[in-house]
């Protein structure tokens, strides 16, 4: 049955209660950007541009918010975008949202860095979520890892390829961010203030990178993670490296992390099946491109030729329309889960998915639009749209 909390109507509502129930350093992890934070602002700012115009006289249609993609129907044009620490910022929410996307029939996508394990949540999913893989520099983990996430069921691997340096983060950096979270009288006095969270965390357990934990040199502390991170989890991505995973996975292979035309043009040629234009939530290039900067343009030179999903901004079920608008074929939403899950607990997954879908279906409803594929349809011609 689905959960709805009328409290919480919408991403901002859901932010500002996860923010008093968050310890103040992983809350600042989860909504942060690196740098100024210039390229979070404009990744919202950018959907001001983009109008859609109602066909107020056409017949009232029976709206259908499902769509196709690499050969399953989901419930609609959404899933859950793979968040890192996600167990950090709420106890088990890996858990709470896989599952909640796995009862209403959306992909959820695993990050490589959860604090949940690759099999935990492929059963959970019962083969349904998607993995996100970052390129092991270590061949033999690469190998080991790959051969885990065929073994459990994934059917779509996700490679992010948008971080071959690690983002200037200030929050993080002031913060001194660790998994799990350094145990000093800042942080301590933080967590005494969100006393649900500590709870759940205490019954949960410390948070770690469960599916790295195999890898990882034992007693390792706090201090090495960032080299552990850069020297062995998150190798160089380029196309030979790429390659190498295309000619090693049988199926659905996405692309995470584009937003250059050119760069798409590589992933058709490499044979990957879809890309994720994303800029990273803003995390790693403050004045970089947001994806519907570029979206149009990709759309036209190779709509035909593979599937495009969208996140970076995406915080509403009105921001899923209007990516699907812009060309989109599919949408992933990461910090408005996880806010769901800090505002909510444990039905944080059931109320963003019940949010989410109320609101595009209004917004569906008012365009007459029928289904998502036809939103192009409604796009309004205007400043930054082609």
């Amino acid at each position: 049955m689905a959960y709805y909390n009328p409290k919480y109507p919408d991403t901002p509502s859901l932010k500002r209660a996860a923010k008093r129930r968050i310890p103040a350093f992983a809350f600042d992890y989860l909504c942060g950007g690196c740098h100024d934070e210039i390229g979070v602002a404009h990744n919202a700012g950018a959907f001001e541009h983009v109008k859609l115009q109602s066909d107020l006289l056409a017949p009232t249609p029976e709206i259908d918010l499902s769509v196709e993609l690499f050969g399953q129907r989901y419930a609609a044009p959404f899933g859950v975008a793979p968040v890192g620490l996600q167990g950090l910022m709420w106890p088990k929410a890996p858990e709470i949202l896989a599952k909640a996307a796995y009862r209403a029939k959306l992909p959820y996508v695993l990050s490589t860095v959860s604090s949940a394990s690759l099999e935990t949540i492929a059963e959970i999913s019962e083969g349904t979520a998607w993995y996100q893989l970052y390129n092991p520099t270590d061949a033999k983990i690469r190998e080991d890892l790959m051969g885990r996430i065929k073994r459990a069921g994934y059917k779509v691997l996700v490679v992010t390829v948008d971080v071959p340096t690690f983002g200037y983060r200030p929050r993080d950096i002031k913060n001194g961010l660790a998994m799990p979270p350094k145990m000093n009288l800042r942080n301590i006095l933080q967590m005494m203030q969100c006393p649900a969270w500590s709870w759940q965390t205490l019954l949960a357990g410390v948070p770690e990178m469960q599916t790295l934990k195999p890898y990882m040199p034992k007693n390792m502390p706090t201090s090495e993670l960032a080299n552990f991170m850069n020297n062995t989890v998150m190798g160089a991505v380029d196309f030979d490296s790429l390659k190498v995973i295309r000619d090693n996975w049988d199926g659905p292979l996405v692309l995470k992390g584009l937003v250059n035309p050119d760069d798409v043009k590589q992933a058709v040629a490499l044979g990957a099946d879809a890309v994720v234009l994303s800029n990273h939530g803003g995390r790693q290039l403050d004045v970089g491109e947001s994806p519907l900067d570029t979206i149009q343009t990709i759309k036209r030179l190779y709509g035909d030729k593979i599937k495009l999903l969208m996140d970076s901004g995406v915080q509403s079920g009105g921001n899923v329309a209007q990516a699907m608008a812009m060309g989109a074929d599919f949408t992933l939403l990461g910090r408005t889960f996880v806010y769901a899950c800090g505002a909510v607990g444990h039905h944080g997954g059931e109320h963003a998915i019940d949010m989410l879908t109320q609101q595009m279906t209004q917004v569906m409803g008012q365009l007459k639009c029928p289904t998502p594929t036809q939103l192009p349809h409604f796009l309004k011609a205007g400043p930054g749209v082609a």
